[in-house]
């Protein structure tokens, strides 16, 4: 059953309160990386209070459905671009297109903001992330090693608006 029929993407109010339920919702969509990736997710490190610090550096877009939250995106301006992350969907709601249509949001505010790409750094170990990044038009542009490793652990993605 679709489940996304319902779900509208908003921009996160300012007087947003319900950063426990959004963090939640981030811990449980990322739950699936927990011993699959090294380092561990930076979602680990997250708590209601840096969530919402981090919405005052960035814009975030949340998927709220019969008022229940299903997913969100943070975007933070940078000089020409937008760097994306946080990129987090129910598990129940996942392969519904709810992922494609936060992306479009960060996308049409880049776009607004005069900005020529947005980027996003993904887990070498997550391949699938890869492709459904590639089949939205991103592309890889550099492996890069978190602290104290010496092997890639993440790939950096961007995509060209037009």
């Amino acid at each position: 059953m679709d489940q996304s029929v319902g779900i509208s993407i908003v921009l996160l109010a300012a007087d947003f309160d319900r950063w426990d339920d959004l963090l939640a919702l981030i811990r449980r969509a990322f739950a699936y990386m927990n011993g699959v990736i090294d380092p561990p997710s930076s979602a680990h490190l997250l708590t209601a209070d840096s969530l919402g610090e981090k919405a005052k550096r960035e814009t975030a877009f949340l998927a709220v459905g019969n008022g229940r939250i299903v997913g969100c995106v943070f975007a933070l301006e940078r000089a020409r671009d937008f760097y994306v992350g946080k990129l987090a969907v129910e598990p129940g709601f996942q392969g519904q297109g709810i992922g494609t249509r936060l992306m479009r949001a960060a996308e049409d505010l880049a776009r607004e903001r005069g900005k020529d790409a947005i980027e996003l750094q993904t887990r070498i170990e997550l391949t699938a992330n890869h492709a459904a990044f590639a089949r939205l038009g991103f592309r890889e542009t550099e492996r890069t090693a978190h602290a104290g490793y010496d092997r890639p652990t993440s790939i950096t993605m961007r995509k060209v608006l037009s």
